[in-house]
C-alpha cells in the first residue's frame, strides 16, 4: 500500500486519521507528528483549571471560552469538537469541582489601639489634681462634697453621653446641640449638689471645678477630642510630676489644676463650635430622654461601687480607672470575634458555645491583669476583680442596647453593699465581693442568653 487507509466509512482517504470514540462524543483527530487533539483539550483544561473548577454548569465554561476568544473554527480545528458547548462540556468533566473560600472581609469592629489606651489614661490623670490641691482643703470634712458632686456628674455624664451618641446617628450638629444644652446643666447640677453638703467655700469651689472639668471632658470624649483633652491636662500632669522634688506653694497648687480645667472647657467649646458648624441633618425625630435614663442609673450605681472600693483602697480605684481603656478595647474585640464566629458556625447551638467561649475569654483577659495590680496596691483581689467583671459585663450589655438589666442589677449591688457596710453587718471587702459577685453572675447569664444568639451580631 502506498497511501493511508480510510478507517472511517466513506472517508476521503486524506492525510488525516479519523477515530470515532466509543462514547459517541465525536471524532478525535490525530495529525501525524502533532499528537492527538485529546491532548490539546487536556492541555487547555490544565491551563484554565483555576477558572473552570469553581464553575457549577458547563455554560459557565462556555462563557469563559468565549472570553478567551475561541471561535467555532478554532474549536473544530484545534480541539476536534463540533461546537463551543461540546468543548465546554468536555472541560467541565475533566476538571474537578473546587469552590475556594471567599476572601475574609475586614473586621468591622477593629479597635483603635491608640485611642483606647489614651482614653484609659484620660480617665485616671484627673486624679492628680487631688495630689496638688489636697493640702488646701480638709479631706475629712470636704471629701463628701466632692463625692456627692462626682456621683451626680457620673450619672449625668453617662445619660448625656448616651443621648449625644443617639443624636450623632442623626448628625454631628444635632449631637453638638445636645451636648451644648446638657453639659452646662450637668455641671450646674453637680456643683449645686456638692454645695448642699459643703462646709466651706473652698470645698464648693473644688466641687465646681471638678464638675466643670467632668462636663467638658464628657463633651470631648463624645466628639472625639481625646488629644485636646490630653493637651489640656498637661499643666496638671507636669505639676504633679514635680511634687517629689518641688513644693509648689499655694498659688501653683491652685493655678495648675485651674489652668487644666479652663483648658478643657476651652477645648470643649472649640469642639462644640466645630460640631455646630456642620450642616443640619434632614428630619430625624428626637429620641425620648427616658431612653437614656438607665445609663444614668448605671453611672450612679457604678460610681457608688467604685466609691466603696476606694474608701478601703484608694490606689485600687486608680488601677480600675486606668483599666477602662483596655476594657473598651476588649468590647471591640468581643464584637469582632463574635462576627467571626458567625462565619465558622452552622447551627445556633454551635454559635452559642463559641459565643460563650468568646465572652469568657474577653472577661478573663480583662480581669487577670488586675490581679497583680491589686496585690501591688495592697487591695483585696477578690472584691476588685469581681467589681471589674461586673462593670465590664454591664458595659458589654449596654453596647448591645440592653440597658435596663445592667442598670437594675448594678443599682441593687450598689445599694445592697452600701447598706450592709453602713449597718456594719459585714466587712467592706466581704460585702463588696458578695454583692458584686451576685451581680456579675446575673449579668453574665444575661449576656449568654442575649448574645448567644446570632441575631444581635448580624
Amino acid at each position: 500500500m502506498s497511501g493511508p487507509m480510510a478507517l472511517d466509512p466513506g472517508g476521503t482517504g486524506d492525510d488525516t486519521l479519523s477515530l470515532r470514540l466509543a462514547d459517541g462524543r465525536g471524532p478525535i483527530r490525530s495529525a501525524p507528528g502533532h499528537g492527538t487533539l485529546r491532548d490539546a483539550v487536556d492541555r487547555l483544561a490544565a491551563e484554565l483549571a483555576e477558572s473552570i473548577g469553581p464553575a457549577v454548569h458547563p455554560y459557565e465554561v462556555a462563557a469563559l471560552l468565549e472570553s478567551e476568544g475561541l471561535t467555532a473554527e478554532i474549536i473544530q480545528e484545534r480541539y476536534g469538537h463540533p461546537s463551543l458547548f461540546s468543548l465546554a462540556s468536555a472541560l467541565y468533566e475533566r476538571v474537578p469541582r473546587t469552590f475556594p473560600e471567599p476572601p475574609r472581609p475586614a473586621d468591622p469592629w477593629r479597635p483603635d489601639h491608640v485611642r483606647c489606651g489614651l482614653r484609659g489614661a484620660l480617665f485616671a490623670l484627673p486624679g492628680l489634681a487631688y495630689l496638688l490641691t489636697g493640702p488646701l482643703w480638709h479631706a475629712g470634712r470636704d471629701l463628701d462634697v466632692l463625692v456627692v458632686a462626682g456621683l451626680v456628674s457620673w450619672a449625668w455624664g453617662q445619660a448625656l453621653g448616651h443621648r449625644a451618641h443617639l443624636r450623632m446617628a442623626t448628625g454631628r450638629r444635632e449631637a453638638g446641640r445636645t451636648l451644648l444644652k446638657g453639659a452646662p446643666l450637668g455641671a450646674l447640677a453637680a456643683t449645686a449638689s456638692g454645695a448642699l453638703t459643703a462646709g466651706s467655700g473652698t470645698a464648693t469651689g473644688v466641687a465646681a471645678a471638678q464638675s466643670v472639668y467632668l462636663a467638658a471632658a464628657g463633651v470631648l470624649l463624645v466628639l472625639g477630642g481625646e488629644r485636646l483633652l490630653l493637651a489640656a491636662l498637661a499643666p496638671l500632669v507636669l505639676g504633679a510630676a514635680a511634687l517629689p522634688w518641688w513644693d509648689p506653694g499655694t498659688v501653683p497648687r491652685v493655678a495648675l489644676p485651674l489652668l487644666s480645667v479652663l483648658g478643657a472647657a476651652a477645648a470643649a467649646g472649640r469642639s462644640l463650635l466645630s460640631a455646630l458648624a456642620a450642616p443640619p441633618a434632614p428630619g430625624g425625630a428626637r429620641p425620648s430622654p427616658l431612653r437614656s435614663l438607665p445609663y444614668g442609673v448605671f453611672g450612679l450605681s457604678a460610681g457608688v461601687l467604685v466609691l466603696l472600693e476606694g474608701r478601703q483602697h484608694p490606689y485600687a480605684v486608680i488601677v480600675l480607672t486606668v483599666s477602662m481603656g483596655p476594657a473598651e478595647w476588649l468590647l471591640y474585640r468581643y464584637r469582632g470575634m463574635s462576627v467571626a464566629a458567625l462565619r465558622v458556625t452552622a447551627t445556633p447551638a454551635a454559635f452559642l458555645l463559641r459565643s460563650t467561649g468568646v465572652l469568657g475569654l474577653c472577661l478573663l483577659l480583662y480581669v487577670l491583669p488586675l490581679l497583680p495590680a491589686a496585690l501591688l496596691t495592697g487591695a483585696e483581689p477578690v472584691p476588685l476583680l469581681l467589681l471589674a467583671a461586673t462593670l465590664w459585663t454591664a458595659l458589654l450589655l449596654q453596647a448591645f442596647g440592653a440597658a435596663w438589666q445592667p442598670a437594675v442589677l448594678c443599682l441593687a449591688a450598689a445599694g445592697g453593699a452600701a447598706a450592709t457596710i453602713a449597718l456594719g453587718a459585714l466587712p467592706g471587702a466581704v460585702a463588696l465581693a458578695l454583692f458584686c459577685g451576685a451581680a456579675c453572675l446575673c449579668l453574665t447569664a444575661c449576656a449568654v442568653r442575649l448574645l448567644g444568639r446570632p441575631a444581635p451580631h448580624a
